[in-house]
């Protein structure tokens, strides 16, 4: 198994900028693409950002492409995601998530399902 655990949340103006930091533990993280997901309430979750495993391919969704940077360090154990430029509609719990499908990281990394160990979310509130 992977733990993971999101930190950096919090409530931030329009504008504004804020870092997550998603620590595994457990089996070796750097086994795992990586892949960041948020829900805002009364909606789906949904794909924000994912990364391979040795960081060659980034993937965004449209909305946050130039905005949010994911990246990360297999030696720390440690996903990051670094939110600029924020908007109220970016706010949302905010999930890191392991990749455990045997499809493709290519051709399914938006598919919440296609991700098998999650963090218990870190919320992010961007007010206008």
């Amino acid at each position: 198994q992977v733990q993971l655990v999101e930190s950096g949340g919090g409530l931030v103006q329009a504008g504004g900028s804020l870092r997550f930091t998603c620590t595994a533990s457990g089996r070796t993280f750097s086994s795992y693409a990586m892949g960041w997901f948020r829900q805002a309430p009364g909606k789906e979750r949904e794909f924000v950002a994912g990364i391979t495993i040795g960081s060659s391919s980034k993937y965004y969704k449209d909305s946050v492409n130039g905005r949010f940077t994911i990246s990360r360090d297999n030696a720390k154990n440690t996903l990051y995601l670094e939110m600029n430029s924020l908007k109220p509609e970016d706010t949302a719990l905010y999930y890191c998530a392991a990749y455990s499908s045997r499809a493709p990281y290519s051709s399914n990394y938006a598919y919440p399902g296609a991700y098998h160990y999650w963090g218990q979310g870190t919320q992010v509130t961007v007010s206008s």
